[in-house]
């Protein structure tokens, strides 16, 4: 077992002081309102972005006048530099609002707070002990870092063919053989809504030494009502990724990583630090930054807006248990140890046992009634309901339920031609020596049984299935094929659309 907690605990170099909330706390948007103010002066611009805000240009025509006016590069003074910016405290306010240390905006979504939180860990040991059903990206974290992996196998629902998450014993057994471990990372919620016992997770990390990191990317809206489950920080965990723009109202692209006040505070903070300057753009768009101080400041004062969202999400699984055609994911979440909570704004509907897959229901949807939903899997589509939006969630029902019925030829929940998460294949390398070692581009077929080398996921969600350092089953090629060949399916990592070659170890 790891012991070295008191290692974890060396101070951290002096970092400048978090500058002063402003007068208005929680009510402001001073980055936003910085940006505003910018915008509204009669500027000669001789600088870039080239589009240089005038209004006569194809931006302006598309997007109109008032968003390029508002789209500055950094280092402006007044806004992001000199001492006490609007950035500044933005940021802080941020960090007050989730309960962290500090927090840093993100320019390339949550991926890159993955990437970051990767990068640090081989301070901290040798070994990431790593829930198997991350986002891709965390596996890119891994070969960035270098760091070898043992991965702790997440429950999954058999007849919806999803994954779930992991218990704190699976944690601990994973630990055990782990002496080298650098942190434990995990995910949750799930990309189905699934909420994961974070506090049991982070005591077992913290017994043995090693800070909790939490891939919260689809969570960023926890915390702020009393209906929704609470963040990750506030139950333990040292290091949280926020996809701000999924479920919380910033614009598409923009996250956050928030660090926590623990007892790995004082090592993490420098090191994210440095990390964040080495990954993040330095033309950091002012649009997404100003959209991440003006959704943290919805979420603090829109609680009540909030609750109409968690309404509407209610309405629509009460609507679907009572019509009976189809049935509630969530409702069947009991069955699994894994599972403490659901988030109320994620609301996946089982269509099989309607009678119809969820790639077929979810593009008679898009193309039939000009609704779209998040993700569908073979069993399933999934609608989100932003915090504090609320949509018409009765055009939904009644389009949902006048969807047809083309597997008549089956009983209704039957698992005829369910296609089926597949088993991970044996780990012969680490992610990064796989990714780097000299390759070759093989049929399919002829890559079974061979070491991949590249990260093969269904996306959405982006869940791996095949790890670079990983041995490609027969499985696992049929499982991405299908996908591929599925309405909206893509296989990301792949070098074509349709899974016909991979990218083996020579």
């Amino acid at each position: 077992m790891n012991t070295r907690t008191t290692d974890h605990r060396t101070p951290s170099p002096s970092l400048s002081p978090a500058p002063a909330l402003p007068d208005g706390g929680q009510l402001c948007a001073p980055y936003a309102e910085a940006v505003l103010r910018h915008a509204g002066r009669d500027w000669l611009r001789l600088n870039v972005p080239g589009h240089a805000a005038a209004p006569g240009s194809s931006l302006a025509g598309l997007f109109g006048s008032r968003i390029t006016a508002l789209d500055f590069p950094p280092l402006l003074d007044g806004i992001d530099l000199g001492p006490d910016t609007p950035l500044g405290r933005a940021l802080a306010l941020a960090a007050e609002a989730w309960g962290a240390r500090r927090t840093w905006f993100l320019t390339n979504g949550a991926s890159q707070g993955n990437q970051i939180a990767s990068m640090v860990a081989p301070a901290l040991g040798r070994t990431l002990v790593v829930q198997r059903s991350v986002h891709s990206s965390v596996i890119d974290g891994l070969v960035l870092s270098g760091l070898d992996a043992v991965f702790v196998q997440p429950s999954v629902d058999p007849e919806q063919g999803i994954a779930h998450g992991v218990t704190a014993a699976d944690v601990a057994e994973a630990l055990e053989r782990t002496p080298d471990a650098a942190a434990v990372y995990i995910v949750s919620p799930s990309y189905f809504g699934a909420v994961a016992d974070v506090r049991a997770i982070a005591d077992t990390a913290h017994a043995a030494g090693v800070p909790l990191i939490v891939d919260e990317a689809w969570g960023s809206h926890f915390g702020f009502h009393p209906g929704l489950p609470a963040n990750a920080l506030s139950a333990g965990a040292d290091l949280a990724t926020s996809s701000t723009h999924k479920l919380a109202g910033s614009l598409t692209q923009s996250a956050m990583l928030h660090l926590a006040e623990g007892p790995f505070a004082d090592l993490l903070e420098p090191l994210v630090d440095r990390a964040y300057r080495l990954v993040q753009s330095t033309s950091a768009s002012a649009l997404l930054t100003a959209s991440l101080d003006l959704a943290r400041r919805s979420l603090v004062t829109g609680a009540g807006a909030t609750g109409g969202s968690i309404a509407a999400a209610d309405r629509v699984r009460r609507a679907v248990r009572a019509l009976g055609r189809f049935t509630v994911v969530s409702d069947g979440f009991h069955a699994f140890p894994d599972i403490v909570g659901a988030d109320p704004l994620r609301v996946a509907i089982d269509t099989r046992a309607g009678g119809i897959t969820g790639h077929e229901a979810r593009r008679r949807l898009f193309r039939d009634h000009q609704i779209m939903v998040e993700v569908a899997t073979d069993a399933a589509v999934v609608a989100v309901i932003g915090a504090g939006s609320a949509p018409d969630t009765d055009r939904f029902v009644e389009a949902l339920h006048t969807l047809p019925s083309p597997l008549t030829t089956a009983p209704a929940g039957a698992g005829a031609g369910m296609l089926r998460l597949p088993a991970p294949g044996a780990t012969k390398l680490s992610a990064r020596e796989a990714f780097l070692s000299p390759a070759l581009v093989v049929a399919a077929e002829e890559a079974v049984g061979r070491i991949s080398a590249d990260t093969l996921a269904a996306y959405p969600p982006g869940i791996p299935n095949v790890l670079p350092g990983e041995v490609i089953t027969a499985e696992a090629v049929r499982f991405l094929q299908r996908t591929a060949a599925a309405p909206n399916g893509h296989v990301r990592g792949a070098l074509d659309l349709g899974v016909t070659r991979l990218r083996v170890v020579a």
